[in-house]
């Protein structure tokens, strides 16, 4: 490992981690009901018990957060509803090390990133079932993973770091678990009905949302609806620039719809088991006027100032995310058999689209300013995944000895179909000629041939404790074979024709160890070793185009290796009545990257040949901490107080050429000091970065270090009542964010203020329950 390097933080940040080294990120119970979870950052109790939290992603079992080998991060409803969260960027707006990408112009929030990496090498699942890939070509085609409505959640965990061993593929960057809200959540003891809404507003895009939830429970039926709405406009930026091209630094103006709804029907034929039926869908709609793109084309270099200019003058966007999902699942808690204790169990069936419309106007003009051949541009991108799949966990507890065993194993099938097409015309509006051309492609085309993945793995855990649990060893194998099946269709043949397509068979071994000692009453140290892969991905094995016109061919590459990982993680834990606190570092090795679109040369032809190819190895290395202190267990006189903050530094390079990895974030903390009473409580909360002043190109923008703060308040004025209010950026300050493009902008750039953060913004929201 690199020794690390001291980097420069501002004073705010400097002042933040002296105050409390790590944790605003507060941990959930994964099964309590919302009544009985922790409160915010002020509840004294919730610092003193967070290593009690419950979570299942670490281990696929229930485990206190102290009990687990790896840092995980877990997020419930009522820290969602108290910290406002409408988007992703909400959920993890006070977790360093976690980010979420924004994009500018229409296609809005992009994947999420841990540690450093993000897209498909993060696997996001929906009670076990994953969310669709994210695929993007081109400047009209960008299909992101945003495809889960919050408000239909009752609890967040993610695990950071790899979890190949257990969860595949697609984890070998981290796993994001989002669980949606049961019956039994809102269904008290002698409580069989239940109905609540929520209504809010939040400032930094003029949104407005609201909510329904009812659920109803008998002795052996339970069912719960719930529906959401949202609606608004373009997220704010700092920028004061409104102008009509290129020098416009304030949004795009937009305006979004969406909706969800969520289903489910539970049948507990015993106490001990239970059936359950899921119906979840969501559709989102968004239009754009992308007034920054209407500009004077400039002249190719050596051209003579004579030559005609094309001009855009009208650039709209119509984009629609669809996403529908069928499960049904079995549950049981108690079996009397010598191979099981417990066993879940679920099929299901996931659609998901992405539609977008693309509409421009454009006119040549000449050097004299004579306006000439006005045309309109319709473009189409559609992105379609259909997933079927089948999951068991089971388990089993057993002892050898002194020894204690709970052992956990499972399989997973997936059939996923990918289907992606792109189509346009051009309308000459004064004579009304259609044509298909708009160079360099002719429509309709396909970037990659339909092509079919299918996944069956199984895996074994066991957790095996010592010395009445004080030492605990977990080590974990998973074994996954991946098929892809590709096909060739007359939209594939008719743009690469002659190319042919490679299916692809991949077999995976996943293996893990990780451990965890209680070596005093207090103390504990955790950590292990994991090995991840990701199967190579379906566009990049067969991603094919060819123009002639232009010279360049794309072509399958049936020789892809999968990537692959291997990682190490140390940490240390602390937690009292009045402290807890967690530190970990970390080193994850990759190997096989895969660079899509290379440039390979020539071939006989002539033509530039560009292929997906195994050219990159990375390493990632860092160190994280959280912490918290009840304020009111050290002194009755500050009975109510709490403290939390949490941190988080990383660094990443290629191995090969020494550059820094673009993804890596630089340090991230945050802070939080509350007072908390039995109905109401406030927080100030803030946010803090150094500045990114590792980037892999000389000349880019270097984000500035920020410190923001925010003020958080709730009260639960009646019984079943509470209002929470929020006001972010307290100090209206200008800031850049981690993960949006202004680190791949010059830092001579004159539009820099259009990627920044907005300004202070209000955000509020009233839920009432009975």
């Amino acid at each position: 490992m690199h020794p690390v390097s001291t980097q420069f933080v501002p004073t705010t940040l400097a002042v933040a981690l002296m105050l409390a080294l790590p944790a605003h990120a507060r941990a959930a119970d994964s099964g309590a009901e919302p009544s009985a979870t922790l409160t915010g950052a002020a509840a004294a109790s919730g610092v003193t018990s967070e290593f009690d939290r419950i979570v299942v992603t670490a281990t696929r079992t229930e485990r206190a957060l102290d009990d687990v080998p790896s840092v995980v991060t877990a997020i419930d409803r009522e820290q969602m509803d108290r910290e406002l969260v409408r988007n992703l960027k909400d959920l993890f707006r006070y977790e360093p090390g976690i980010t979420v990408t924004t994009g500018t112009g229409r296609f809005g929030l992009g994947d999420i990133r841990i540690r450093g990496l993000g897209g498909n090498r993060v696997r996001i699942e929906t009670d076990g079932i994953a969310v669709p890939d994210a695929f993007s070509i081109g400047s009209f085609s960008t299909a992101n993973r945003n495809f889960v409505d919050l408000d239909t959640l009752k609890r967040v965990e993610v695990l950071r770091g790899p979890g190949s061993a257990l969860y595949g593929s697609d984890a070998l960057g981290g796993v994001v678990a989002f669980a949606t809200k049961d019956p039994s959540d809102y269904l008290e003891e002698g409580k069989d009905a239940y109905f609540g809404f929520k209504l809010g507003y939040e400032g930094a895009d003029d949104g407005l949302f609201g909510a329904a939830t009812a659920a109803f429970g008998g002795d052996r039926w339970s069912g719960l609806v719930a529906v959401n709405h949202h609606q608004g406009q373009e997220t704010e930026t700092m920028g004061e620039d409104r102008s009509e091209g290129a020098s416009r630094t304030a949004a795009n103006p937009q305006d979004y719809d969406g909706r969800s709804l969520l289903t489910k029907l539970v049948f507990a034929p015993s106490g001990n088991q239970r059936f359950k039926l899921t119906v979840e869908g969501n559709e989102d709609q968004v239009d754009t006027d992308v007034l920054t793109s209407r500009v004077l084309a400039a002249l190719p270099p050596g051209s003579p100032p004579t030559t005609p200019r094309t001009r855009t003058t009208s650039l709209t966007g119509d984009d629609t995310q669809t996403r529908a999902r069928v499960s049904f699942a079995h549950e049981v808690d108690s079996i009397d058999s010598a191979l099981v204790d417990s066993l879940q169990w679920q099929v299901y069936r996931q659609d998901s689209e992405t539609t977008q419309k693309t509409f421009e106007l454009r006119e040549t003009v000449s050097s004299t300013g004579r306006v000439t051949n006005p045309t309109r541009r319709e473009r189409e991108f559609n992105f379609d995944q259909r997933l079927v799949g089948a999951e068991a966990v089971l388990h089993k507890d057993f002892s050898s000895g002194s020894v204690e065993h709970s052992l956990t194993y499972g399989f997973e099938y997936t059939d996923t179909e990918f289907r992606q097409k792109r189509d346009g015309r051009s309308i000459n509006l004064t004579t009304g000629a259609v044509s298909n051309a708009i160079l360099p492609d002719v429509f309709p085309v396909r970037d990659f041939p339909t092509s079919t993945t299918t996944l069956a793995a199984l895996y074994v855990q066991d957790e095996i404790s010592f010395a009445d649990g004080q030492l605990r060893l977990i080590p974990a194998l998973r074994v996954d074979h991946f098929d892809l099946d590709s096909s060739i269709d007359p939209i594939y043949a008719a743009d690469n024709p002659g190319l042919g397509v490679v299916d692809m068979t991949e077999t995976s071994v996943s293996p893990k160890l990780g451990a965890v000692w209680h070596f005093t009453q207090d103390w504990s140290l955790f950590g292990g070793y994991q090995h991840g892969f990701r199967a190579p991905p379906y566009n990049d094995v067969n991603l094919g185009f060819t123009n002639l016109q232009f010279g360049y061919t794309a072509v399958p590459n049936p020789d892809l290796k999968p990537e692959t990982s291997d990682g190490v993680e140390l940490g240390v834990r602390f937690s009292n009545e009045a402290v807890f606190a967690e530190f970990s570092t970390y080193y994850n090795r990759y190997d096989d990257f895969i660079e899509s679109l290379r440039d390979t040369g020539t071939n006989a032809q002539g033509l530039i040949v560009f292929q997906s190819q195994n050219v990159a190895n990375a390493e990632i290395y860092g160190a994280e901490a959280r912490a918290g202190v009840d304020l009111g267990a050290l002194s009755e006189a500050l009975a109510g107080w709490s403290l939390r903050g949490s941190a988080a530094w990383s660094k990443g390079e290629d191995r090969d050429t020494g550059t820094p990895l673009e993804s890596i974030d630089p340090l991230r903390a945050s802070l939080g000091i509350a007072y908390d009473r039995d109905s109401w409580g406030v927080e100030l909360a803030g946010r803090f970065a150094g500045r990114d002043d590792e980037l892999p190109v000389a000349g880019r923008f270097e984000t500035p270090g920020y410190g923001v703060f925010d003020l958080l308040g709730h009260w639960a004025f009646a019984p079943g009542a509470e209002f929470n209010a929020g006001v972010f950026n307290l100090a209206d300050r200008k800031y850049w964010e981690a993960g949006t493009i202004a680190s791949q902008q010059a830092a001579t750039s004159t539009v820099l203020d259009r990627y920044t953060s907005p300004g202070r913004n209000v955000g509020v929201s009233l839920s009432v329950s009975w």
